[in-house]
C-alpha cells in the first residue's frame, strides 16, 4: 500500500465531527431553550414518530409488555449475561477509601464516591441492543449511582425496543425515555420538563450523537466516544483460516462503516481465508451479507506484512477496539500489544463472547482512542476525592518551610503566610 492508502485504512470511518457541529448546534440550543416541545418536534422530524409529552417516559405497562414479548430463552440469555457482567464489574469497584503515610504525621489518600445522576445513551435506530443497556446499566448500579436514566430512540411504531427494556430492568435502570439522537444528549445535559438533567452522559452513538456530546462537554461530563465497530485479527501461519473468516464476519456485520481486518505475515493464510469466506457469507441473511461484503471491500480485508514484528507494529499503530490474537502462543505476544480496547487470547475466544456475555463492557473506544482510553467500566460512574490529613505538630513543621518556600517562589505570599503563621 502507498502511504496515503495506509493512512486511510488506519483512519477507518472516523468522521470529522467538526463538519457536523454547525448542523447539531441548533438542535442542542433549541432543546436547551424549549425543552420538551423541541424534543417532540425533532422526534417527529428525525424518527417519524409523533408522541405527547406524557409518552416521553416509558410506562410500567410497557416494561411489562416487553417481558411478555421477549421469549423465555432470550430472557434466560439476558440473565446469564447480566450475572457475568455484574460479577466482572464488581471486581472493578475500588476500595471506598485508602490512606497512606507520607511521613511522620502526614497522611494522604483517596476516597471514591459514585456520580450522583447519570444518563445512559443506548442506540436503537438500527435494531435492538439490550447488551449495551445491560453493560452500561450494570456498571452504573454497581458503582452505586443513585439516579440512572436512559434515552433510546423510538421504533417506527413509536415503541421502545422490548429487549432493551427487559435489559434495563435486569440492570436496575427504572427510568427510560423514548428519545434519541442529538436531541436526547441535549435533554440529558440541560434537562427538560420531563427529562432530568444529569451529571454525566455515557454511551455509544452515531456521528450526530458524538457531535452533540462534543457540544455539551462543558455543561456535563461525558464518557469515552465510541463510534463504528472495529476488529483486528493478528494471526500467524498456525491460525485456522475458517475460524479467521468466521471472526471477520462477526465484526463485519455491524454496519457498513465498521472495520474488520486480518493482519498477518502469512500469505498462505490470506489465500485460505479468501477461499473460506464466500460459503460462510452465503449463510448470512441478505442484508447482513451485503453489510459484510461492503466492510471487507472498504475498511476491512487483509493486511499482509513482511513479519510478525511488522504486524504487531501495525496493530499498535491502529489501536483497535477489538483485537484477537490468533497466534501459536498469544500469551507470549500479549506483552508486546500496547494499544487495544479488548484483547481476545486465541481463536477459542470469538468476538461474540465479550460482545454479549463474557463480562467486560462492550462499550469500547474506537477510532484509535484505545491509545489513551479504556472500555467503559465502573470507574466511569465514580469519582475520587483526594484526602489530606496532618495528624501531628512534628509532621506539620517538617513540611512547612519547604511548602512556604514553594509558595513564595510561585508568587503566592498568602499561601506562605497561611503556613508560617501556624508555626508561631
Amino acid at each position: 500500500m502507498t502511504a496515503a492508502e495506509l493512512a486511510a485504512l488506519k483512519k477507518r470511518a472516523a468522521l470529522d465531527i467538526e463538519e457536523l457541529i454547525p448542523l447539531v448546534r441548533p438542535i442542542v440550543e433549541d432543546v436547551k431553550a424549549r425543552g420538551d416541545a423541541a424534543l417532540l418536534e425533532y422526534t417527529a422530524r428525525f424518527d417519524g414518530v409523533r408522541i405527547s409529552p406524557s409518552a416521553l417516559r416509558v410506562s410500567q405497562r410497557e416494561f411489562q409488555q416487553a417481558r411478555e414479548e421477549v421469549t423465555p430463552d432470550i430472557q434466560a440469555a439476558f440473565r446469564q449475561a447480566a450475572h457475568n457482567v455484574r460479577l466482572f464489574h464488581e471486581r472493578e469497584r475500588p476500595p471506598e477509601m485508602w490512606l497512606t503515610q507520607i511521613g511522620p504525621g502526614l497522611m494522604a489518600g483517596q476516597r471514591w464516591t459514585p456520580v450522583e445522576r447519570v444518563g445512559l445513551y443506548v442506540p436503537g435506530g438500527k435494531g435492538d441492543f439490550p447488551s449495551v443497556m445491560l453493560m452500561l446499566g450494570i456498571c452504573a448500579t454497581v458503582a452505586g449511582v443513585k439516579e440512572v436514566i436512559a434515552c433510546t430512540p423510538p421504533t417506527p411504531e413509536g415503541k421502545v425496543n422490548s429487549g432493551t427494556l427487559v435489559a434495563a430492568e435486569l440492570a436496575g435502570v427504572k427510568e427510560v425515555y423514548r428519545v434519541g439522537g442529538a436531541q436526547a444528549i441535549a435533554a440529558m445535559a440541560f434537562g427538560t420538563e420531563t427529562i432530568p438533567r444529569v451529571d454525566k452522559i455515557v454511551g455509544p452513538g452515531g456521528p450526530y450523537v458524538a457531535a452533540a456530546l462534543h457540544l455539551v462537554a462543558y455543561e456535563v461530563a461525558v464518557g469515552p466516544l465510541a463510534g463504528p465497530s472495529e476488529g483486528l485479527i493478528l494471526a500467524d501461519e498456525t491460525a485456522d483460516p475458517r475460524l479467521v473468516a468466521l471472526d471477520l464476519l462477526v465484526q463485519g456485520e455491524h454496519s457498513t462503516d465498521a472495520a474488520s481486518l486480518l493482519v498477518t505475515h502469512s500469505e498462505s493464510l490470506v489465500e485460505e481465508v479468501q477461499k473460506a469466506l464466500p460459503p460462510l457469507l452465503a449463510r448470512l441473511p441478505t442484508r447482513r451479507r451485503e453489510i459484510c461484503a461492503a466492510v471487507l471491500e472498504g475498511y476491512g480485508g487483509a493486511v499482509l506484512t513482511a513479519s510478525l514484528e511488522e504486524s504487531i507494529a501495525f496493530v499498535n499503530d491502529y489501536a483497535p477496539e477489538h483485537l484477537q490474537l490468533a497466534l501459536r502462543d498469544p500469551f507470549a505476544i500479549l506483552p508486546r500489544i500496547r494499544h487495544a480496547g479488548a484483547i481476545l487470547l486465541g481463536q477459542g475466544t470469538p468476538f461474540t463472547f465479550p460482545d454479549f456475555a463474557l463480562g467486560p463492557s462492550n462499550v469500547i473506544p474506537t477510532g484509535g482512542f484505545a491509545r489513551a482510553q479504556s472500555p467503559v467500566s465502573v470507574l466511569d460512574f465514580m469519582k475520587r476525592s483526594s484526602l489530606c490529613f496532618i495528624s501531628s505538630r512534628e509532621g506539620f513543621e517538617a513540611l512547612a518551610p519547604g511548602v512556604a518556600a514553594f509558595a513564595e517562589y510561585e508568587g503566592f505570599p498568602g499561601h506562605a503566610l497561611a503556613v508560617m503563621m501556624r508555626c508561631l
